[in-house]
């Protein structure tokens, strides 16, 4: 069985593809990272037949190979590239180079065989492009507010009010294409009515979570927890047991869901109710908030994946 990965690079100016197909001889190429290259590409895998195309997530840079692949049915499984840098440690390869990448790609599609998932669409993709600049403004925000109370010359206090109204409009442009965005696409519109109808999750909240986690609803209930890093990891060896924690996952999705953890222990009534009897058990607030997450996570994908709206019967 053949196994390739193909590792996105760019150096200084210049954009290329180092790839390693993983045969019983294994071979070398690089490629261009525009559009001639990646036909190029295409071309040269067409009579391999490849069981599965590696490569990493690297924002702008793998777009293209992803969207180009994609169109022509190639089966893609895209890492984390922090889960591919421990596996070669793993390996004891601790140098770091776009070739020993490659290679290190194709050995880890070879042996744990990552599961091949298809391409998102251009409006999900265009989405998610939103949804990361309206998190940009709004820490820009955040950081203006705070830089005000600190201003006592009327120029500056001026320039500051003058960006606050900037950003403000920019949030609200931003707001209306994601509508049209989301609107443009049935099983986008489909999602995020479901998932503004549950009580605690606003606009923002679920323009963030459909840009987020596209694969919400088609997951285990304990998956999705996890995928969102709100999964508990336990420490135990021996006769020793430390306390749980919660790590990993995608942290713009966790940040995503902690305001309307907030506002559900106060709105959403069975929310609420779980939320206070942790509390009165002796958990700790940022605990009780953390199961509360958790609960509109898995509650999310469960009205998705049976496509329904929440009702007040339902947590």
């Amino acid at each position: 069985m053949k196994r390739f990965s193909v590792r996105n690079c760019v150096r200084t100016n210049r954009k290329r593809l180092n790839v390693s197909v993983k045969l019983p001889e294994g071979t070398e190429r690089q490629y261009a990272n525009d559009a001639s290259g990646l036909r190029e590409l295409i071309r040269s895998l067409a009579p391999l037949a490849p069981a599965r195309i590696v490569y990493e997530a690297t924002g702008a840079y793998h777009r293209l190979l992803e969207r180009m692949l994609g169109v022509k049915g190639l089966p893609l499984a895209k890492m984390n590239p922090q889960h591919t840098r421990a596996f070669a440690k793993a390996a004891g390869r601790l140098s770091k180079t776009d070739r020993i990448d490659a290679a290190m790609l194709a050995r880890f599609g070879a042996l744990m065989t990552p599961q091949i998932r298809p391409i998102r669409s251009d409006t999900l993709d265009t989405l998610c492009e939103l949804v990361a600049a309206r998190r940009a403004l709004i820490k820009d925000c955040t950081a203006t507010l705070n830089r005000q109370k600190s201003l006592t010359m009327p120029l500056l206090k001026r320039q500051a009010e003058q960006r606050l109204k900037q950003i403000a409009a920019q949030i609200a442009a931003i707001d209306t294409e994601c509508q049209a965005r989301i609107a443009s696409e049935l099983g986008l519109r489909r999602r995020f009515d479901i998932l503004n109808s549950i009580p605690g999750l606003g606009e923002a909240s679920a323009f963030a979570i459909v840009a987020d986690m596209p694969e919400l609803g088609a997951l285990e209930n304990k998956q999705a927890a996890s995928l969102a890093g709100l999964a508990h990891v336990d420490r135990q060896s021996g006769l020793w047991k430390g306390k749980s924690f919660i790590q990993g996952g995608r942290q713009t999705l966790r940040q995503a869901l902690y305001m309307p953890a907030l506002v559900a222990t106060r709105f959403n009534q069975p929310l609420k109710a779980k939320y206070e009897n942790l509390r009165a058990s002796g958990k700790p607030a940022k605990v009780a908030i953390t199961a509360i997450m958790r609960k509109l996570i898995v509650l999310a994908n469960a009205l998705i994946r049976d496509d329904r709206k929440w009702s007040p019967s339902l947590p």
